[in-house]
Formats: structure tokens, sequence, C-alpha cells
């Protein structure tokens, strides 16, 4: 049973996640940031995680702590449900066009956490959710879920279908990752440990 529950609270922000890495691609999100619930609900729906998510956050302030934890939890719920992450694949990448938009998502479930996003930054005209924002989720996210994550972003022009299309790799590269392999015996690692 591949499954976790975060409960995380602090003086900003409240939520409750449930995740089952071996589901069918159910969720209920709700942020309170309705552009990152629908970013979370392609990443559930294409990586068949099924995901339950409550989060009330000092959105009066700003759309950031609730981000971020969102993010924190979600990377450490992946940590709990995989556990010893033995017989899983380990690597994975996906690529997912979007219209005008193509993005290529390379994973590692390597138990050392780096980041890279390409381009560093892009400024796309008046949106809610951010590029800053959509970078610090992923940022966070990773460091927690302690993985290797590489984000290419290849053609762009629509900031909603490069984070559409984001979302929508992310989810089928650890889809990926995440899955079993019965030949494997053990972790999938010749120091015999993923950290």
């Amino acid at each position: 049973m591949r499954k976790a529950k975060i409960i995380r609270k602090t003086e900003e922000v409240s939520l409750v996640l449930e995740l089952d890495l071996d589901g069918k691609g159910e969720y209920s999100i709700d942020t309170g940031i309705e552009f990152l619930d629908h970013m979370l609900s392609l990443f559930a729906k294409h990586g068949l995680f099924s995901l339950k998510l409550r989060v009330k956050g000092d959105l009066g302030v700003d759309i950031h702590h609730t981000n971020e934890d969102t993010a924190i939890a979600l990377g450490e719920a992946f940590v709990k449900a995989l556990g010893a992450k033995k017989q899983i694949q380990r690597f994975s990448s996906a690529f997912v066009a979007m219209d005008e938009a193509l993005v290529r998502c390379v994973v590692d479930i390597s138990g050392r956490p780096y980041f890279k996003i390409k381009p560093g930054s892009w400024r796309a005209g008046k949106v809610v959710y951010t590029y800053s924002h959509f970078k610090q989720f992923l940022k966070a996210f990773t460091d927690h879920c302690r993985i290797n994550l590489h984000l290419d972003i290849l053609d762009k022009e629509d900031m909603h279908h490069v984070m559409e299309a984001s979302f929508k790799a992310l989810g089928l590269a650890l889809k990926d990752a995440c899955s079993l392999d019965p030949r494997k015996k053990g972790v999938p690692s010749t120091k015999g440990q993923i950290d």
C-alpha cells in the first residue's frame, strides 16, 4: 500500500494531503488558488495518482506561502509513500506538447534533491500564477521529494500552456519512475540504498 497522509500546520497555512501512488488518477483538490488546483489535477490525472488536498492559507497576504507549503507537503507525501524505494524504476522522462508549448521532464528518484529549469526566467504578460510561483513550487517539491528534476521548456508562447504541459510531463515521468519492476531486487542503486 503505497499511500501517505500529510498534515501540515503553520501560522500561515493549514493543509491535509492524501496520496496513493497506485491510484487511478482521481483527485479532489482545493488550495484556494484555482490555477494551482488546475495544475495539480493534471498532475494527478496523468500520473494516475489519487490525490486529495485541502489547504487553508493566508491568501490575503499573497499566494506564496500556500503555494510553497503545498509543494512541501506533496514532496513529503511521495517520500513517505515510496518507503524504502525497493523495485522502483527510479529514472524516467516524458515529453508533452500542448499547442505551441513543448516540454521535456526528466526525473531521478535519487534521494538527492536537484532542480534545474530552462529557461531560468521568463516574463509572459500579466498572470496571477507567475513563472516565479511555478519555479518556487517545483523547487520546494523537488527538495522535499528528494529527487532530481530537470525541466526543459523547448518551445513556448502561452504561459498557461507551458505550465500545463509541465505538470502533465511531471506526472507522467513520476508515474513511470515510481512504477515497480518485479525483476529488480532491492533498491535500484549499486550502493544498496537511496539516501
